[in-house]
């Protein structure tokens, strides 16, 4: 852990202990609310502690990306198949040869670079109107890490959600069953058994395209040798994939995108009139139990950052805080027990709008990715600008699986 790190951690540990102390103090003397000052200094810590936890996160995601084990990356080459390369030594060479190409083009390549590049090339299908040898490279592993982890990082569901990888795009279809309904039964002397069938029903998922839309970089920028342009690229594009990717976890329509997680959830507690952008604490245990415990021991909260904010200043029977910031690096702040996702995907607090879930989301959302993200590189469309274009794009899909795993607080209509 780095002593920057650690040092924020012992400072939102210190505002939370001065804010319950003036908690503590009002409840000691039976007062009905704080004194002015109370509440000057509550808000202005309150502030804060929302600043400092905003910074832990930040450097609890740079660490995360700095420890990309590069090893579980997906190796893929031309045609979507996976391979084993020999060793290290081939997989550094495609490295140097993509940055190379990215930087000054096929062109600057030697014969060895060029055969290893196309080794590594996917055709655009046929209907496409540009020529199939206007493919895009496979991105080499550790760019394709970058990509990977800069979207977990902005979609906070992508990183909860079950995530499954296949080599080709074809539609993946697997059963599904709930039998929760059915129960055995006492047999008495000389009776026949009855029946109960098993019903089993199906889900199919099949791979989107998502694009980053068009970089333009000119040839000054590429040439400079002493810039990381490959990572900076590669960054970029998978910023704007994961952003699009991140708004349809969460409330995609399943209609020529991902169905989202919370667009056709059940909701598992609709508040009361006027609580249009509020939520209480009997809703929030309610919500808990609104799903079976089977799940309860796995299950977490999402929300956005709005929802979030919302929930803090909730407390419970006895004036406690309903949500207990992490002291710790790597533990999760928590509320009524269970870890918060803050996902800005999902809807913030409005009427009719479902902005708190809570449940097992690995059991509730399954999402499929296709190995290998690709980036194109355009000389020749803006040549007489003296820039290159670059884009990238990702195939993906996802929908929910288990149903009863997941509900979510729906907000009245007025």
């Amino acid at each position: 852990m780095s002593a920057l790190l650690t040092r924020a951690l012992e400072k939102r540990a210190n505002l939370w202990s001065q804010m319950q102390e003036i908690q503590s103090r009002a409840e000691t003397e039976n007062r009905d609310a704080l004194t002015a000052e109370e509440r000057e200094t509550w808000d202005r810590m309150e502030a804060d502690l929302t600043a400092t936890s905003q910074d832990i996160e930040r450097m609890e995601r740079s660490a995360r990306m700095d420890a990309v084990q590069r090893d579980q990356a997906v190796v893929t080459t031309g045609g979507g198949r996976r391979e084993d390369h020999d060793g290290e030594g081939q997989e550094a060479a495609y490295r140097d040869a993509f940055g190379r190409f990215v930087r000054r083009g096929m062109t600057a390549l030697s014969n060895e670079q060029r055969e290893l590049m196309l080794a590594n090339h996917s055709e655009i299908r046929a209907q496409a109107t540009s020529p199939a040898s206007a493919g895009g490279y496979f991105i080499p592993t550790d760019t394709l890490a970058k990509i990977t982890e800069t979207m977990k990082v902005y979609g906070g569901l992508m990183s909860e959600v079950n995530i499954i990888t296949t080599a080709s795009g074809n539609s993946l279809n697997w059963p599904t069953n709930d039998d929760t309904a059915n129960v055995g039964a006492i047999l008495t002397e000389n009776s026949q058994v009855t029946e109960q069938d098993i019903t089993l029903g199906q889900k199919e998922l099949g791979a989107y395209t998502y694009t980053s839309k068009m970089i333009r970089a000119s040839l000054a920028l590429l040439q400079d040798s002493a810039f990381d342009t490959e990572g900076f690229i590669a960054r970029k594009l998978g910023e704007r994939i994961g952003r699009a990717i991140a708004a349809h976890l969460a409330t995609g329509t399943g209609t020529s995108q991902p169905l989202g997680l919370f667009t056709n959830a059940t909701a598992g507690v609709t508040g009361a009139a006027g609580q249009t952008t509020s939520v209480t604490y009997d809703d929030l245990v309610d919500l808990q139990h609104s799903i079976d415990p089977a799940y309860r021991g796995t299950a977490k909260w999402a929300t956005s950052d709005a929802g979030l904010k919302v929930v803090r200043k909730l407390k419970d029977d006895t004036g406690r805080p309903l949500w207990e910031p992490s002291v710790q690096a790597g533990a999760p702040s928590l509320l009524l027990g269970a870890p918060v996702v803050i996902d800005n995907g999902v809807p913030a607090p409005a009427a009719s709008a479902s902005s708190i879930g809570y449940g097992d989301l690995r059991a509730a959302y399954v999402a499929r990715q296709i190995a290998g993200g690709q980036m194109m590189r355009l000389e020749e469309r803006y040549a007489d600008y003296l820039q290159v274009g670059f884009l990238g794009f990702l195939r993906f899909d996802g929908t929910t699986d288990d149903g009863a795993a997941f509900r979510v607080y729906k907000h009245p209509g007025a």
